[in-house]
């Protein structure tokens, strides 16, 4: 990076006036822009170097964990406790949460993915909390549950009157209802959620043999990651978050993030920490600090992944990031003095919490990439008096970057588009990072990130509408093009005006904005899904910036069947209520792999033909 000395600009009254615009910027800058740059230089630095050693401290601990053999969960000793439940059939009751909102695409998957898990069906319920608008969806949830109360599952379906407290609010009123006294463990599972038949034998083992345990966290798996770039860039990082973040969590502090599904939770150590809280959009994350400050443990099984969708639509992602970001900073305003007053745990515990969970990870990593990378840096090209150490302003984030990557090698070839697509998403992440800790007007927006899986697929042929030739006016962010502005100019002045070859990251960091800029990334049609989940099988896609839809792919087999079978709505049952089975049941696996769906136009049509 260069480090030239420049003298002080010329501040002499301009002879010219076409010249005062040029006399005005060098006014300013030798006594605010360069003062006000160095001190970001400095702030910017020191915020860096506690990312890296976070993220090389985090890197060595795994490292240890995995030469040694000392993953957490691999320390427990469960073949007793299975074979006792074999043997003697005493089996835990064991509560599902599917918590949903207008999840027309995805409501059979997960509805069915959950009724066919190998448990006693006697020790089993299967809880729908539908919090959807849409009554037509409402009906056709409630005919999906009733199906399954035909096939023997103990299926209860929970609706509400209001959406108080979003997912928080549905979760915690779905744990008063009066069977749940009954059930000692509760999984919760998105709507987009679908795990494998063995799920509760691979993770209640856990809770049964260390009475300690408070939470048993899965990780996910991608069915959709190959769906275009932006899903791949999603992969990779949230590969990181589980191989490393979660892991290192578990092993050296039993404590990490609740992700907010995948996971079982004893629901005692629910009730003793409070409870479910809506004062956050990070209500699980919320659940898991004040239960880790009660001293309950927990164990992520990096062995045990479920299944599910990654947003691939642009917008989709920004809502997404945008709770993901401001939720954590809104609850470490909250929650920072609760923590370090705690006498229950160790007090590494409480500064690892404070510096490392949440300072560290959900507020300097946005704050550096923006600030320093985006900001700061490529100033520097128009504000020569500022120097910087390639210390600082290359090897390390080369180091911090190259160690997210290797969680997963399969795409390290994508990692320069890794660098430019997060470096625009550090742009919305600040944002809400901000907006959380001074509890701004979004600071508790919740929009339901959109699921694709079951959409109704639209004919090769099919010609857009006229409405659709002006969605791309929608598609426009303009703080994205702002961004890539800023960055074209100094990428353009570095040209002409550098000695080094600095442009180069500038113009492709530009590019990265203007695409995002103007929606050309991710899939624009809602209709674009993947139809299947059975493993190894995928949608033929592009795997570009923009990943149009290739059409529908073809089901045969038994999906076929079950796709056709889809498209027939079955008889409405005549009883109300539920029903328990107490024996256990074998569920047909084909029914999780349907391929399409109704569309809302063809719901409601059904929806009027049944009333």
């Amino acid at each position: 990076m260069r480090n030239l000395i420049f003298e002080q600009p010329d501040l002499r009254i301009p002879e010219y006036a076409s010249t005062k615009l040029h006399y005005a910027w060098d006014s300013i800058r030798a006594p605010v822009i360069v003062p006000l740059l160095k001190l970001a230089v400095i702030l910017c630095s020191g915020m860096s170097l506690m990312l890296f050693a976070e993220r090389v401290t985090m890197a060595l601990v795994i490292l240890g964990v995995k030469l040694l053999r000392k993953k957490k969960y691999t320390q427990y000793k469960l073949e007793a406790i299975k074979e006792d439940l074999e043997r003697n059939r005493n089996y835990p009751v064991v509560l599902i949460q599917i918590p949903m909102y207008n999840e027309k695409e995805v409501y059979k998957l997960s509805i069915g993915a959950a009724c066919a898990l190998s448990w006693p069906s006697d020790r089993l319920i299967v809880q729908v909390l539908d919090d959807s608008t849409n009554e037509v969806l409402r009906e056709l949830v409630e005919q999906e549950c009733f199906k399954w109360i035909r096939k023997g599952v103990n299926v209860k379906y929970e609706t509400r009157r209001n959406r108080n407290g979003y997912k928080a609010g549905a979760l915690k009123e779905g744990l008063e209802k009066p069977y749940v006294s009954n059930c000692e463990f509760v999984a919760i599972f998105d709507a987009d959620f679908q795990p494998d038949e063995d799920f509760l034998l691979k993770t209640v083992p856990y809770l049964l043999e260390n009475p300690k345990l408070g939470l048993v966290q899965a990780r996910w798996k991608f069915v959709n990651s190959d769906e275009c770039i932006m899903t791949r860039i999603q992969e990779m990082s949230l590969d990181y978050h589980f191989s490393v973040e979660q892991e290192v969590g578990s092993s050296a502090y039993s404590f990490f993030g609740f992700n907010g599904t995948a996971g079982v939770w004893r629901i005692k150590a629910i009730f003793d920490a409070g409870g479910w809280k809506d004062r956050t959009t990070v209500e699980d994350m919320d659940l898991a600090v004040r239960a880790s400050l009660k001293g309950w443990e927990f164990v992520f099984v990096g062995d045990v992944a479920v299944k599910n969708e990654l947003p691939s639509t642009f917008k989709a992602y920004r809502y997404q990031q945008h709770r993901w970001s401001c939720g954590p900073a809104n609850l470490f305003k909250k929650m920072t003095k609760e923590i370090i007053l705690c006498k229950r745990v160790s007090a590494f515990k409480r500064f690892h919490l404070v510096y490392a969970f949440f300072l560290v990870r959900k507020i300097i990593a946005h704050w550096v990439t923006f600030f320093f990378y985006c900001i700061v840096i490529p100033a520097s090209v128009i504000v020569p008096e500022i120097s910087l150490q390639k210390l600082i302003a290359i090897y390390v984030p080369a180091t911090i970057t190259i160690l997210n990557a290797l969680s997963t090698p399969r795409s390290l070839h994508l990692l320069v588009l890794w660098i430019l697509f997060e470096n625009v998403m550090s742009l919305h992440r600040t944002k809400a990072a901000i907006i959380g800790l001074l509890e701004a007007n979004r600071v508790n927006e919740w929009v339901v990130t959109e699921k694709l899986g079951n959409a109704l697929k639209q004919k090769n042929n099919a010609r857009p509408s006229r409405t659709s030739r002006f969605q791309f006016l929608k598609r426009i962010h303009p703080l994205e093009i702002i961004m890539g502005m800023f960055m074209l100019h100094c990428a353009i002045y570095d040209l002409l005006f550098g000695h080094d070859h600095f442009f180069v990251y500038l113009l492709l960091q530009a590019g990265a904005f203007f695409t995002m800029g103007f929606g050309l990334v991710g899939t624009l049609n809602k209709s674009k899904s993947f139809t299947s989940l059975k493993e190894g099988e995928r949608n033929p896609v592009c795997l570009g910036w923009f990943s149009p839809v290739l059409g529908t792919p073809t089901v045969t087999g038994e999906g076929d069947k079950a796709h056709k079978a889809a498209h027939r709505p079955p008889p409405f049952p005549s009883f109300p209520g539920t029903s328990t089975c107490a024996t256990s049941k074998k569920v047909d696996r084909s029914l999780l792999d349907i391929s399409g769906g109704l569309g809302m136009e063809n719901l409601a049509i059904e929806g009027e033909k049944r009333r």
